[in-house]
């Protein structure tokens, strides 16, 4: 019988792939290749269900499995005789992440798996509003847990992908188009039903960075668009060729938090008098030539963000949901938010600062006084951040930290 460890080691590496599906089976094997093959090492030591979670459950810790002994002996294996096959950009996985400094490829794990279904604790019997459903693979894992699932998501291509992924769970995930700070305008809702928990991963989806006719990337020559779904009101072309120099200098500097936003702005505006900007390119080489090239960043990065925040009006949508939440879950229910950025982050910290403290107190007040909109208990005081393991085989999940709090019953 020949052993994973032996088959990964005698293996070439252009037949890698029918090694890995030999040992594990077709299913199996379409998910673990593309992990082994591009993060030696990573999993070394540790339970594959912590990256895994939201596409497999229930793989065992066992490191004598044959899933366990198959990653480390490719990952080590690879690393040894193949170090350069890990250095193109287009090699590493990448999970769910809003950062603009690069391309994603289609394949796609969601970041904190693991942490999210632990603080979910999905379980029959339980729904779950899951505002940006994306690739699905939150989802996914709240499905297998065995609850009832409401995606949420404004883009009709995010939809159709993971109904088709989930289908096999029949009746239990329904989706809903539409932007999650009108969750509460859903069927479910609604009816009269409230969840269990509400999930907000925000930020923009791989698939949508991936497709350049969606114009979210200054990688790819697109269309100025960056609409997350047909309902916006703008696109991304209306903000830079109709926005007064003054706006837009506003708008970078506060959401894209882009010191150079003043220069930016006024090149804008001189260019566009002369021809309109209309694709990814155009704008991205423009802010180039503008400021310059320094470090890894493109120069673009926070520009792009900035504007795509205001096209989706995506900090009006997160205060809107976040104030929904607690008309939405039942008491006991949990909102976990993911964020990638410092004014997401900053939004979702004094929301959940505010509504888990039970007497607030201000200079000049004889006494602290009860806090009238006290709603919920905060289940982690501080954000969860990625390990280090998680950043090493993303680096672009750095930024990300999830918040989880509890909806308390009414007093």
């Amino acid at each position: 019988m020949v052993t994973p460890v032996a088959a990964a080691q005698a293996s070439g590496l252009g037949t890698f792939s029918n090694t890995i599906h030999k040992l594990l089976g077709t299913a199996l094997g379409d998910l673990v290749h593309p992990v082994v093959c591009t993060a030696p090492g990573w999993l070394s030591g540790q339970a594959p269900e912590t990256f895994l979670a939201g596409r497999v459950t229930n793989l065992g810790t066992d490191r004598q499995s044959p899933f366990n002994r198959v990653v480390r002996a490719a990952s080590g294996w690879l690393s040894a005789r193949a170090p350069h096959s890990f250095q193109s950009e287009a090699a590493p996985i990448h999970l769910a992440s809003d950062d603009a400094s690069g391309e994603l490829p289609h394949y796609h794990l969601s970041v904190f798996p693991a942490e999210v279904a632990e603080w979910m604790a999905a379980g029959p019997g339980k729904l779950i509003i899951d505002g940006t459903l994306g690739g699905g693979g939150h989802s996914e894992a709240f499905l297998n847990a065995g609850a009832d699932v409401l995606g949420i998501d404004r883009d009709p291509e995010a939809l159709a992908h993971a109904s088709q992924r989930l289908a096999s769970h029949g009746s239990r995930f329904r989706t809903w188009e539409g932007n999650f700070a009108d969750l509460e305008e859903t069927p479910e809702v609604q009816g009269g039903k409230q969840a269990d928990g509400l999930l907000l991963d925000l930020g923009v989806s791989s698939r949508q960075l991936d497709a350049a006719e969606r114009g979210f990337s200054f990688m790819r020559n697109g269309p100025l668009d960056m609409r997350m779904g047909p309902s916006c009101a703008r696109t991304a072309a209306d903000v830079v060729n109709g926005w007064s120099e003054s706006e837009l200098s506003k708008l970078m500097f506060e959401y894209g938090e882009e010191p150079k936003a003043r220069r930016i702005a006024k090149a804008i505006v001189e260019r566009r008098a002369q021809r309109p900007f209309d694709t990814t390119l155009d704008l991205a080489d423009h802010i180039e030539k503008v400021i310059g090239r320094h470090g890894r960043t493109h120069p673009a990065t926070r520009a792009f963000q900035a504007i795509r925040m205001a096209v989706n009006e995506e900090l009006e949508s997160l205060s809107k949901a976040l104030e929904a939440s607690a008309r939405v879950l039942k008491p006991g229910g949990r909102l976990l938010v993911i964020t990638f950025h410092s004014l997401e982050d900053r939004m979702v910290k004094r929301f959940l600062k505010y509504r888990s403290t039970a007497w607030l107190d201000e200079p000049g007040w004889p006494d602290p006084k009860p806090n009238p909109d006290l709603q919920f208990r905060l289940l982690v005081r501080k954000a969860v951040v990625p390990t280090a393991t998680e950043t090493s085989l993303n680096p672009r999940a750095r930024s990300a930290k999830l918040r989880v709090a509890e909806l308390l019953a009414p007093a």
